[in-house]
Parts: structure tokens; sequence; C-alpha cells
């Protein structure tokens, strides 16, 4: 049957700011879906709140809102688009969520809005675990023994009969947010609490413990005549008591006998019809006891999911794309399987290669937390890798992970004695500690008693440390050397873990390798084993005879992408990936991108010509370059990942386009670069290097304190700090040795109170056009990736505009920069100082981007290979006058010990947009869709540093004409009262009882106003800080955000906020 034809427009609902447990898989997919389903006809209206997705472009969609993921929102814009149907399955929890509240609240069925992919019973039983654990039972399905409470006194009567430790999972939440595992009463009654708050229905499963079973994943696609097919099947290597979402996992499955998987296989067909998920792909978890085989379900997720994205990437199947189809009425026998041409989507993949996946973690930023994985992820990102064997797939995935490996194979500074019984608890890398204990002698059986990894893994590494060992001296004789090299190379070890073993240069194997005619082949990934040949080649390296792939014909350009996600270097940097093959391809270049992070849309099977799934390490690159030969490679979209390796690229003869790598590291250099802006009369804070302490001190005494100390070369602003004194100092030094090696510490003047700006710009040598000057509104001293920021800048005198757009091209000229380049400035005293240069993509560019209706990267791109600015007459402001704020979201729900108060240490996970006519409207949107709406009425607490106690008077005053009730600390309440703007005191943390942290956690207080100076100060807000993240309260930390925040709940009050698609905004 063709497409349904009673449905005309579809609204399809995004997944919002990236979070922990929701990446940008959903970008993917999202994307997928868009393209898919236009591509058939139908009007397209998307809702999405994350300007960083390639989805919110807006030829993507026929009418594209980049407003809040809100039932408010999307039911304002349901009113005013009357979509015939809602898609809610591509755009995570976060969709399903806002679908099903949409429902509850009759807006679906007042419009005549119908659910297509999964209707609202399937989503109920599948995401209610008491209804699924009465579904299931009905089937014969084993469940885990357990119940469900909305209450201690529940919890208490269901524990009576199981044993401890228990799992406590909250229902409807997503990444496991919530979760956890009680091993005795007094853990029992704290976690149940906790996982009723994370609830959105205050209800918690608790089970019997499945620690130590095996976990397995189905990834099921059905159709509405009920063919339905498993994709793929993936086995994590960590057992249960890991969220899947933070184990290593592998597919296909390893460990399953081929009875066990028919069972399995049967039990996710039977549970999509039971469930009644009529069509689309579906995600089912399974855990199985490896003392007697007992199998049970324990959950499944009726939308596209994190593992749907790796499943499409492992197999080549694009289960998005297919399930958007599916959702209007086309059948598996009916779609053709794009990638080979010659079948259906109704053949099951089949895949000669074993893909093993990574998580990326940032316990770092989060000093608190003790770095133990649980039933709640904490992961940031992931890589994957491919092989023949699960131990080639492994190392590389390893090194894959940029976080100093080189493979399967601990740094050598971080040896340290073993403890075999720390092993028994699951951390980030737990597998470097099995190696270990391999290697210190123990068997198989005891590194299994501790761990439950399963025995075929444990036997899989100790036959890596087997070849290790057998081949750990380079042998004289050139034969066994090139016999040893080659069984080396297919297992997956790298160019420098031989040449350590060996005692040589990463150069010198690499000369050896080459004079040997050891060389990489290439597979390509088809959906089908090689069966058929495939029309969209996306391929991975492995080391045997034949290679399938031939260099692409033409003119051609590879570009580098950004690795896994981590906190400083997330989906931004893929946008600007993906905007840059466009912009080649309009250029009439074919386009080849290198990346390993399977929930990206630059690893899409059909986005640029070819797909190289591999390590971004300088040799897994220059194999690929050897192979190609492209015509230029850009370094400048990827973040850091690429940077690192741009340099070795250019002194072994790359054709690096664009930016050269030599300005990038001048950019970096301090001294140098501190020479070029004496020479322009650029003025800069204070500052100095230093590689000791000594040396720390005599600069910070020079400088003045405060000072903001960082290792130089790190992105994110890993490793920086506000230091106020001696003391502060010296404890910096000693870590900070850790962060950067042998580059030096960079130490500025702190410039307390200043305002900053971010601008992003282009130049093509001779001309620079730019696009934005956007500022901060939190306060000096906080990241600029973790401060909400305004475009355009609301508070710059047209002379200080003209000062940092001269200083932004006298800067981009200087450096040669051919494509972009990111600036920060700081303003105080009427001063303006250069902050930062960084000349490449910056994670500014897809806001701004999308804001001045200008695609930065693409045209970014098209520089690099000749294009002139002046061909291109680039209009230089923001059209019809839109005012844009982009607020940063946190990850602080997973790490609740975690101080709260930022700092110049990004520690953002992801972004929201919010857009207007008004800057208070569009704060007021930016705050709805980070999660903390704005409040029309109750109390607000301000507490403000003497220098803004004048400025929060007229604020109080608009705040208390508003309705509210203000509440501040002693001083400001008699500032306020004798100005006369009523208000009631209440103690500061530590002053006495109830202070202002209780009234927050009793709710009595809905806005939090309070603008910190200095090391005490800042010290003392942290406790209502993280008050405030927990109960979901809005902080605002400048006088000028309050001003905004005045606004927003104005405009909120009179209902004068409007959603406007991007073109309706820009035609």
């Amino acid at each position: 049957m063709p497409k349904r034809t009673d449905i005309e427009s579809i609204l399809i609902i995004g997944a919002g700011p990236i979070i922990i447990g929701q990446a940008c898989e959903f970008d993917y997919s999202g994307t997928q879906a868009c393209r898919a389903l236009r591509e058939k006809g139908y009007r397209i209206i998307l809702v999405n709140s994350n300007p960083a997705t390639i989805m919110t472009d807006r030829n993507l969609a026929d009418a594209t809102y980049l407003e809040p993921v809100t039932p408010e929102a999307v039911a304002s814009i349901i009113e005013k688009e009357k979509p015939d149907a809602l898609l809610p399955t591509v755009g995570g929890q976060t969709a399903l969520d806002t679908a099903m509240a949409l429902n509850k609240n009759g807006v679906l069925e007042k419009y005549n809005v119908h659910l297509i992919g999964a209707n609202v019973e399937a989503i109920q039983r599948a995401e209610d675990r008491e209804e699924f654990k009465a579904v299931m039972d009905e089937m014969g399905i084993d469940t885990a023994r357990g119940g469900f409470a909305k209450s201690i006194e529940e919890a208490n009567k269901i524990i009576e009969d199981i044993p401890f430790p228990v799992i406590i999972r909250p229902s409807f939440t997503m990444g496991g947010t919530g979760g956890a595992v009680a091993y005795n009463i007094e853990e029992f009654h704290e976690k149940v609490e906790k996982g009723l708050s994370a609830s959105p229905i205050s209800e918690v499963l608790i089970e019997e413990s499945l620690l130590g079973w095996k976990e397995f994943e189905m990834e099921v696609v059905r159709d509405r005549l009920d063919n339905a097919i498993i994709i793929c099947s993936i086995e994590n290597l960590d057992p249960m008591g890991v969220h899947t979402g933070d184990s290593i996992t592998v597919a296909p499955a390893q460990t399953l006998s081929d009875k066990e998987y028919q069972k399995m296989r049967n039990w996710s067909i039977n549970c999509l019809r039971e469930i009644g998920v009529d069509t689309g792909g579906s995600n089912v978890q399974f855990a199985v006891n490896p003392e007697n085989g007992r199998m049970i379900i324990i959950e499944m997720n009726p939308r596209v999911s994190r593992s749907s994205a790796l499943a499409s990437k492992a197999t080549g199947f694009p289960i998005a794309k297919i399930a958007a189809k599916l959702a209007v009425g086309y059948t598996l026998d009916e779609l053709p399987n794009d990638i080979t041409g010659q079948t259906l989507a109704a053949f099951e993949p089949s895949i000669d290669y074993v893909v093993t996946k990574i998580p990326r973690f940032d316990f770092e930023k989060f000093p608190s937390s003790d770095g133990i994985l649980g039933v709640q992820m904490q992961s940031v990102g992931e890589v994957m890798a491919i092989g023949r064997t699960f131990r080639e797939s492994l190392q590389k995935a390893f090194r894959s992970l940029e976080v100093g490996l080189d493979g399967y194979q601990p740094k050598e500074t971080e040896y340290r004695a073993l403890d075999m019984s720390k092993i028994r608890f699951a951390t980030a890398f737990r597998l470097l500690k099995v190696k270990q204990a391999f290697e210190e002698g123990h068997s198989i059986e005891e590194v299994f008693e501790q761990t439950k990894i399963d025995p075929w893994f444990l036997y899989q590494i100790q036959k890596i440390i087997t070849i290790e060992t057998h081949f750990i001296a380079s042998p004289s004789e050139k034969t066994q050397q090139i016999v040893s090299l080659r069984e080396f190379k297919q297992n997956g070890f790298s160019d420098r873990q031989i040449a350590r073993l060996w005692n040589k240069t990463e150069s010198d194997i690499r000369k050896m390798r080459k004079t040997a005619n050891i060389l990489p082949t290439y597979k390509v990934v088809d959906t089908c084993a090689a069966e058929f040949s495939a029309l969209t080649p996306y391929c991975y390296s492995t080391y045997e005879t034949e290679n399938e792939i031939k260099p692409l014909k033409g003119k051609k350009v590879m570009i580098l992408g950004g690795g896994p996600n981590r906190i400083g270097q997330g989906i931004e940097f893929d946008y600007c990936c993906v905007q840059s093959v466009f912009g080649l391809k309009e250029e009439g270049y074919q386009t080849i991108m290198v990346n390993c992070n399977p929930e990206t849309v630059s690893t899409d099977f059909d986005i640029a010509d070819r797909l190289y799934f591999e390590p971004l390490t300088f040799e897994d690159v220059m194999n690929i370059v050897d192979l190609e030969k492209p015509d230029g490679v850009l370094v400048q979209f990827g973040g850091q990942t690429p940077l690192n390796i741009a340099n070795r690229l250019k002194n072994a003869g790359v054709h690096i386009i664009g930016t050269s790598p030599d300005a990038i590291d001048l950019a970096e250099d301090r001294k140098k670069f501190g020479k070029i802006l004496d020479d322009l009369n650029i003025p800069v804070p204070k500052w100095g290097t230093a590689f000791s302490i000594d040396e720390a001190m005599g600069v910070a005494h020079s400088v003045g304190y405060p000072v903001l100390v960082r290792p130089s070369y790190v992105l994110g602003g890993r490793g920086m700090e506000i230091v106020y004194n001696d003391e502060g100092l010296k404890t910096y030094v000693g870590k900070a040795a850790l962060v950067s090696g042998d580059h030096p510490i960079l130490i500025d003047a702190f410039l307390e109170d200043a305002f900053e700006f971010d601008v992003d710009a282009l130049c093509d040598g001779e001309d620079v056009f730019v696009a934005g000057i956007m500022q901060h509104i939190e306060e000096a001293g906080i990241h600029s990736g973790d401060s909400a920021c305004v475009l355009p800048a609301y508070e710059l005198t047209t002379e200080a505009r003209k000062k940092i757009n001269g200083y932004t091209e006298k800067l981009a000229k200087t450096l040669n920069t051919i494509g972009l380049i990111n600036i920060q400035f700081a303003m105080k005293n009427n001063t303006i100082f250069v902050i930062e240069v960084n000349p490449r993509a910056s994670r500014t560019v897809p806001f701004i981007s999308k804001v001045i209706d200008i695609p930065l990267a693409k045209i970014a791109a098209q520089l690099a290979v000749g294009k002139k600015l002046a061909e291109l007459q680039l209009e230089f402001q923001s059209k019809n006058s839109l005012i844009a704020v982009k607020k940063p979201v946190f990850p602080f729900n997973k790490f609740p010990q975690q101080n709260v108060f930022l700092s110049p240490e990004m520690k953002s996970t992801g972004e929201v947009i919010g857009f207007d006519k008004h800057l208070g409207s569009a704060y007021a949107k930016a705050e709805s869709g980070a999660g903390n709406s704005l409040p029309v009425e109750g109390k607000i607490f301000i507490s403000v540093n003497d220098s803004d106690k004048i400025a929060v008077i007229p604020m109080a005053r608009d705040f208390k004409e508003l309705g509210f009730d203000i509440i501040a600390t002693e001083g400001t309440t008699q500032m306020l009262t004798d100005n006369g703007v009523p208000a009631n005191s209440i103690f500061k943390v530590g002053e006495g009882r109830p202070n202002v942290v209780d009234a927050i956690k009793n709710e009595e207080i809905q806005l939090v106003v309070n603008t910190p100076l200095g090391a005490q100060s800042r010290f003392d807000e942290y406790e209502i800080g993280r008050a405030a993240i927990r109960y979901k309260i809005p902080v605002i930390t400048t006088i000028s955000g309050a001003q905004a925040a005045v606004r927003g709940i104005r405009n909120k009050k009179s209902g004068s906020i409007k959603y406007r698609s991007l073109q309706e905004v820009f035609g």
C-alpha cells in the first residue's frame, strides 16, 4: 500500500537540548525523519529548541520552530499550524513526554491531531512500568520480581519479600535519572525518596537485584501488517548494574547460543505486538542469569533510542528513516534498502564484522562524583569502532576515545598496584584494570568472579595479552618481523603501541609497514555481508588482502570530524562538519568524512560521498590520505580533535586547506601572540606564563590578584580557575601539571565585574565579515560555553562596537584566517580587552548562523577552497530585528553532590535558543527551553554585591509591581525598604535558621537573583545554587540577567509571547 493520503501535514517534535541520556543521536534521527517524509510530499512542521542541530536548519522542514519543547509552546504551535498528525518517536523521551502531555490536556483531540508511529496506549503500556509488567506476565514473558510504589510506605511493603540489594527505577525518566541500587534499609529509604522526586508521576519500580546478570538489547522494526525484523542484537560487556549507556557494548551479540538468540528474537517481536507498537523502531532490553540461563525482559522503548543510532551505524540500516515512512503507511516489503539499492527494507541486516561502542566520561568536571558506574547514566558521549574481530574493534575503540590511550593499553604514567577487590566496581576504565589483572597472573575464573564480565570476553582480552608478550621484542629476522607486524595489525594494535613494545618511534613502524606492504584494506558496511554491492560506500579499515573500495575520482576534500562528544566539544562541531560537506558539494567537490561518533549526522551513510568510520588519530587518518589522496583536508570544524594532529599531517605533506595550523598554534602561543597584540595596539589583560610554582607566584604578584589560571592547549576551559591568593595558586599549580604536560600555565589578570562578548567572523584572507557580537549575561569569570548570551549585544556603545569590529578585522587578517574565527572580548571601564582568539569553528557558530540566517560553516568551507567573500555579498546584521538568547543546560541532576556554582571551567552539556523581537520574551523562551520556566507569581530572593545595590532598586520595584513578594538578605532588605520597596529579611547560609536554602527547599521561593563578587561570597552561594537546581528554581547571577527576566515575566503575564517559524521570520 502506498503512503497515507488522509494526512498532509506532520508535526515532528525534537529532543531539545543535549543532556546526559539524550544526546545528538536525536538530531540524527530527527534529520532522517524530516528528510524522509518531505521526500514523500508531506508538509513538515518541526519544533526543537536546540540551535546546534542540522534538523533545525530551515531547509529541512516547511515550518521550523526554534521554540521551547514544552506542552504550552507546542500547543500554541498546533493551534496555529493545525497539523494532521504528530510523530513523537524521533525526539527521545522529551518528545514522547510532550506528546503524552498534549494528549492528556486535550490539545490533540481539540485540534484533531493523530499520533503516528506510536499510539497513546502503546506509549502508556511501554513507559508505565506497572502496565508493562502486567502485559509481559500475561504473555508468559518473565520479568524481575518486584512492584511499584508511590510512597515510602508502599515501598516498605514491596521489600518484605525481596532480599537486598534491590534496584530502584523511577517511572517516565530518561538515562536512568534517579535510578539507584540500595544495599540496606537506610539507603533504600533515601534512594526511594530521590526516585519518587525524579519521576514525573511520583512512582518507582522496586525490583530484585539483577547485578551480575548479562544484558542484551534487540533493535526491532515493525510495520502495520505485522512484518517485523531484528536490525541488530547488542550485548553489554558490563553486566547488569551498569546503565546500558555507560556500558561497553558489542554488536552483534557474541555469547548467546542460537536457541537463546531465537527466544530473545521471538520475545522482542511478541513484546512489540502486545504493547501495540504498530509501526517503527523499538528497543527491547533483556537480562540473562549466567548461572542458570534464566532470561527476563527488562524494558522496552517504543521510540527511536540511543541504541537505535548505534544499531543504524553498526549495520548501515537507517532505522529512523524507515520508521518515519512506516508511520505514514508504507510496509517493509515496499521500501528499498538505500545502501544496496537492490534489496528491500524487509531483509534483516547481516554483518560480517564486530562493532564495539565505548562511552566517554567527563568525571574530572565533577570532582564530587566517585566515578563508580551504576544504573543512572553518567557518560557524556561515545565512540564506535568496527573490526573483523572483537579484539580489533576493541583496540580501535579505545584509541578513538581521545583520553591519551593508543589502544587497549593504559598510559605508562598511570600504572598503579592492582587491588583485585576494587575491580568489582564498574568504572570508566575498569577494562584496563582487567588487563592488568591478567598481566599479574590472575585467572579468567578469578576475574569473572570479581567482575561478572562473560568469560568469552575475558578470553579475548587474554589473547590480546598473549600476542603482546609473544611479540614483545622486535624480531631481528626480517621475515619474522613482517609476520609479527601483520599479527599485531590484524589484532588492532596501533603503530604507537607497537613502537612502544619494540622501543622504536611511530614513524619507524609506519615505514616498516609500508616497506613490507602491510597496509589497511577497507571494507564496506552494506547491511548484507557483501552479498550485494553497496551504492553508498561507508567503510572501515582492517588488515586483510582484499580492498572493497577504490579511491573517489575527481576533486575531493576530506573533513575530519569531532570524535566523541564531551563537555566543551559537542554537537556544535558536528553541525559545522555537516555544513562544510554541503558547502563543498555546492562548489563541485566530492567529500570524504572521517569520524568515530555513532550519534552524529556527520556519520549518516548519505551525508558525505564517502564515510570512513575510523579513529581520528594521525595513523588512521594518514592511512586514508594515502589511499584517497584528497586535494585538501579540513581541520577547522571538528573542535580540538583534528587540531591535535593537524601539524603532524601538515609535516607529512598533507595539504591542509583553510587557516593554517601554524596560525591556530600562534593564537595559543602567549608570547608570540602577545607581541602581535602589542604591534596592533590591542589591549589585553596583564598576563604571564609559568612552568613552576615560583614562576607562577612571581607572575601573579606582578599581575595582581584575582587571577585567571589555566593550562594552554585545552578546550572547554578544562582546568581553568579564578585564584584569589597565594595559597589558592599553590594548590592550582600542583593540579595543573597533570592537565598540560610540557605546556606552560597561563596566568591572566581577572577582570571581575566586566562585560564579556563573543564574536564569530569569516575571513578569506582579504575581507572580513563580522557575523555578530554576542554579549554574555553572566558576569566575567564564567566560561563562555556556560554563560547565557544575547545576540545582538544589548549594552554596547557605538564606539565600543566599532572597536570590537575593528579589532576582529585586524586579528583575522594578521592570522591569515581563511574561514572562521572566534574572538572573546571583555569590556571594563570602557576599555575593550581581547581575552582569547580561536581561528577555527566555535560552539556559537550554529547559534549565530540560525539567528542571522547565514550558514557560516558552509561558507567557511567554500572560502577554504578559494571562494571570496566579495562574491557572496553578505548582509551584516540580524534580520527582522531579531533578538536571540542562548542558554546553557547542565547535568547537575546526575551529580547531586556537585557544587553548581559556575566557574571558568565549562560544565554544560548543551544549549537552547529563545528568540523574539523583544529581549524579555527571548529570555523567557530560553529559560523555558532549558527546563526552568520563569514564574509569574510568588516570592523572589534577592542578594546582591555592593556595586549592584543601586542598580537592584528599580529592578526590585519592577518585580514588586508585577505582584511578587521580595525576600532579601539583611543589608539588601534595609536598602530596598529605605527606597520604598517593601521586602522581608531572611538569613544567609550560616547566619541562622530558617535560612534562604530552607526557604528554597520548602518551595517558598520561585526565583533567585544573586550577584556574588569575591572569593567569600562565591563560596557562600554554593548551597543556594545547589538547592535551586534540585528544586528547578531559576537562578540569575547578574543585574542584566535580572532585568531580562523582569521583561520576560512581564511578557508572559501579558500573554504577548508569540511563536514564529524561521520561514515566517526570514521568508
